[in-house]
């Protein structure tokens, strides 16, 4: 029969190895949605000059306008967004099927891979000495324990 402490470091090495690995795999698809992004953009690649409305942490909003002289403002904002101002104008790209999907001319997903990558190994550098740690101390304690007779 099992102690409440090898409950706990039980369960506590299976919620670190699971957030961890939650993590890793979210990485892995956000990876994997900026490469369809793109995918979708190069499919049926538009190009125009966008203004930048404004700049906040979770999104860049522009507006720009297509060929047909219809007035677009993504408003999930645009893709890869780093060193924009307000009232800049930039180069864009989009997918001409659905130019909601903009992306900064020039840039693509790889420019995902430097943060998610940064991202995952420093989750593992938590991680990784957390379970052997919460291992070595469970093994500890089974040396320790008193043999029932």
């Amino acid at each position: 029969m099992s102690t409440r402490g090898e409950r706990v470091r039980r369960v506590g090495w299976w919620a670190a190895l699971g957030v961890a690995s939650l993590l890793t795999v979210m990485c892995v698809c956000l990876l994997f949605a900026a490469i369809r992004n793109d995918g979708a953009i190069e499919a049926q690649l538009g190009t125009a000059n966008a203004t930048v409305d404004s700049v906040a942490f979770d999104r860049t909003i522009i507006h720009f306008e297509t060929p047909d002289g219809i007035v677009h403002s993504p408003a999930n904002g645009v893709l890869y967004p780093d060193g924009l101002a307000a009232g800049q104008l930039v180069r864009i790209e989009y997918d001409a099927s659905d130019p909601e999907l903009a992306r900064v001319a020039g840039r693509s997903a790889t420019l995902t891979l430097l943060p998610l990558g940064s991202f995952v190994f420093f989750t593992w550098l938590v991680a990784g000495p957390l379970l052997w740690w919460i291992r070595r101390v469970d093994k500890r304690a089974r040396v320790d324990e008193p043999a029932v007779v």
